[in-house]
C-alpha cells in the first residue's frame, strides 16, 4: 500500500519522463529529405530553455530590456550592454520554479570590468526536472507489476555563456558577442552538446534615446544528440509503439530583436519614468505570435517604469500577445501582464517580479526574485617591509 501511494503522488511526474523521450523521439525522427540518423532538423522551440530570461527586473518588464541593460544580465539580454559593468566584479543570483516545485530554473551571472571601454563575463543557466520516476521496468518478466523496480532520473538543460563587450570607435555605440555551450541530458537515455554564437549592439543618440539589437544564435546553435538506451528499455519503447530514437543534429535558427528605449525626467527630484519596446524576430516558421508568416514570425513586447533615482522602480510589462482559439473556434487576443519592484541599497540591488514565467500560459504565475551585488576589488593589505 505504501509503494501503491508512492505511485499515485507521482503518477504527474511519471508523464514527464515520457514526453520527454517522445518529444527528442519526434525532433530528431524528423529529417529533411532523408532517413540517415545523421539527419539535421531545425525544430520550433529548439533550446527554448534559453528563451525564458534573468533578472526578476527584467521579467518585470515583460523581457523588454535590450537596448537598456547595462549590468551583469547583460550577457543574456544584450551583451553589449555589459559595457555599463562599472566594478570590479559584479554578480547576479537568481532562482524560480514551474509547477509547484518539479521544474527548478536556477541563473548565475559574473561580470569584470577590465577597463574603462571593454568587460568580459560568464553566466550560468539551470533548467531541470529531479527525481522523476523511471517506470519503463515497472512490469518484470512474469508480468507482474513490481514498485520495487521503479527508478529516479533528472532531465536537465544547462547553458554556459562567455561573452565579451566593448565601446567602439563611434560615439554611443557599443558591441559585444557571447560564445555559448548548451548541454543536455535525459538520464543515462540521451544527452547532446551543442554550440553557439549571440551578437548585440547598443546605441544611444544625444537626445538620449537607446536602441538595441540582439541577434542570438547569429549563425545557428547545433546540438549533438546521442542516444545510449539500454536493451530492455528498447524493447519497453517498441512493446508500446514508440520509434526507437537516433542520433542526429538539432538546429536552431537565428532569432532577432530591436528595441527602443526612452526615460523621462518628471521635475527636479530625481523621480522618472521610462519605457521599452521590443520586437522579436523569429526565423523558424509560423508561430502563434501577433504577426506572423510562413518563414518569419514577429512578437512585441513592452515595459515601463516608474522609480525615483536608483533607489526604487515599480515596473510593468506586457508580453505573450497572441491571439488563441476558443471552443466556438472565434479568436480571442490573449496579453500576458508583468508587474515588478526593485530596490537599491548602496551596492545591493533586490528585484521581484510577478510573471508568467518562459510565456507559459499553461503554468501559473510565479514569484521571481533576483539579487545583483556590485564588488570592488579587494584591497591588498599586505605592506612591503
Amino acid at each position: 500500500m505504501e509503494y501503491k501511494n508512492l505511485f499515485s503522488m507521482k503518477t504527474g511526474r511519471i508523464s514527464i519522463l515520457f514526453v520527454a523521450l517522445c518529444f527528442s523521439t519526434i525532433l530528431l525522427s524528423q529529417t529533411t529529405g532523408t532517413t540517415s540518423p545523421s539527419s539535421t532538423v531545425a525544430p520550433k522551440y529548439s533550446n527554448e530553455f534559453l528563451q525564458i530570461g534573468v533578472g526578476a527586473d527584467a521579467l518585470g518588464l515583460g523581457n523588454s530590456v535590450v537596448a537598456q541593460t547595462s549590468n551583469v544580465n547583460s550577457a543574456y539580454w544584450n551583451p553589449a550592454g555589459l559595457v555599463g559593468v562599472d566594478k570590479w566584479l559584479e554578480v547576479s543570483l537568481m532562482h524560480s520554479e514551474y509547477f509547484a516545485g518539479i521544474a527548478k530554473y536556477d541563473y548565475l551571472g559574473l561580470a569584470h570590468s577590465i577597463d574603462e571601454k571593454s568587460t568580459i563575463s560568464f553566466s550560468a543557466i539551470r533548467f531541470a526536472v529531479d527525481d522523476i520516476p523511471n517506470t519503463t521496468q515497472l512490469i518484470d518478466n512474469n508480468g507482474n507489476v513490481d514498485y520495487d523496480r521503479i527508478s529516479t532520473f533528472t532531465a536537465a538543460d544547462y547553458g554556459f555563456l562567455l561573452s565579451y563587450a566593448r565601446k567602439s570607435k563611434i560615439e554611443g555605440l557599443n558591441i559585444g558577442g557571447t560564445f555559448k555551450v548548451v548541454y543536455r541530458k535525459v538520464g543515462d537515455f540521451a544527452k547532446s552538446w551543442g554550440f553557439g554564437l549571440d551578437a548585440g549592439a547598443q546605441y544611444q543618440t544625444k537626445n538620449k534615446w537607446k536602441f538595441g539589437l540582439m541577434a542570438r544564435d547569429v549563425t545557428s546553435t547545433f546540438n549533438a544528440w546521442v542516444f545510449s538506451l539500454d536493451q530492455e528499455t528498447q524493447e519497453v519503447f517498441l512493446a508500446t509503439g514508440n520509434e526507437l530514437p537516433q542520433n542526429g543534429l538539432e538546429l536552431t535558427l537565428p532569432r532577432l530583436i530591436l528595441a527602443g528605449y526612452k526615460k523621462f525626467d518628471l521635475g527636479k527630484k530625481g523621480i522618472y519614468a521610462a519605457g521599452e519596446i521590443d520586437i522579436d524576430m523569429t526565423t523558424d516558421g509560423k508561430r502563434n505570435t501577433l504577426i506572423k508568416s510562413n518563414i518569419f514570425s514577429f512578437d512585441p513586447h513592452l515595459g515601463i517604469q516608474i522609480g525615483f533615482k536608483e533607489y526604487v522602480s515599480l515596473r510593468g510589462g506586457l508580453s505573450n500577445i497572441q491571439y488563441v482559439k476558443q471552443f466556438d473556434d472565434s479568436q480571442k487576443l490573449n496579453i500576458q501582464p508583468n508587474i515588478g519592484i526593485g530596490l537599491n541599497f548602496k551596492t545591493f540591488y533586490l528585484d521581484y517580479a510577478f510573471t508568467d514565467i518562459g510565456d507559459a500560459s499553461v503554468a501559473l504565475y510565479s514569484h521571481v526574485i533576483s539579487l545583483r551585488i556590485k564588488l570592488n576589488k579587494p584591497k591588498n593589505n599586505i605592506e612591503s617591509e
